[in-house]
């Protein structure tokens, strides 16, 4: 193994072992009751440190969900066809799976994780600097003029609503085999709808690259 990659394995494990620790203490003890200085000293580093990999208190939990960041974007750009069908296969893939993104899943950690995301003012507030980042990269994927945004702008928001539906029955005490009929015909019918109204530039766009 080079040397480069063991120094980026390391940073990647600090990374999740410091995001771990911030969690953790969040869930035991609440974000506004945990200090930084006291998630550094739970994880061993000092607070300086820590403020090198995190530079704000609130990337701390965002970490766990930053390799979604661009995952419209990179579903887009490696599929084949148009690009709604290629996110409403990926996103009925992710509810079969009980994938966390898709808010259908029942486990106790992470119905905790999202209600400590979702409960805490500064969490959503960054949350949504991170769907705006996922935003505009589907929009630069999708050709980054006005309807490429106006397209992201709708996509990213029907990814949002479908999986905050499903996570707020789920929270409210539903199974996930009780929900994930009604989350499965909610996610045809709203990539639907984005396949007939999404800008036809997009779509002449993409069938365009298709046929290069």
């Amino acid at each position: 193994m080079s040397e480069i990659g063991l120094r980026e394995r390391k940073k990647q494990r600090m990374y999740q072992v410091v995001s771990d620790t911030a969690i953790r203490l969040f869930l035991e003890k609440g974000f506004d009751a945990v200090s930084v200085a006291e998630v550094a000293a739970a994880a061993e580093i000092s607070k300086p440190t820590l403020f090198r990999y995190f530079p704000a208190k609130e990337d701390l939990v965002l970490y766990r969900i930053a390799d979604h960041e661009g995952e419209a974007a990179r579903v887009v750009a490696e599929a084949e066809g148009e690009p709604v069908e290629a996110l409403r296969r990926h996103f009925l893939e992710g509810l079969e799976r009980s994938d966390p993104v898709t808010g259908l899943n029942d486990d106790p950690r992470v119905l905790a994780f999202h209600n400590l995301l979702y409960g805490t003012p500064s969490l959503v507030a960054r949350a949504y600097a991170h769907q705006e980042r996922a935003e505009a990269a589907l929009a630069e994927v999708l050709g980054g003029d006005l309807d490429a945004r106006l397209a992201a702008g709708q996509i990213m928001a029907v990814r949002r609503i479908l999986a905050m539906e499903n996570w707020r029955r789920i929270a409210a005490g539903e199974r996930v085999a009780d929900v994930r009929a009604d989350a499965v015909a909610a996610a045809e019918r709203a990539f639907g709808w984005l396949a007939v109204g999404l800008p036809p530039r997009i779509r002449a766009r993409r069938l365009s690259r298709d046929t290069e």
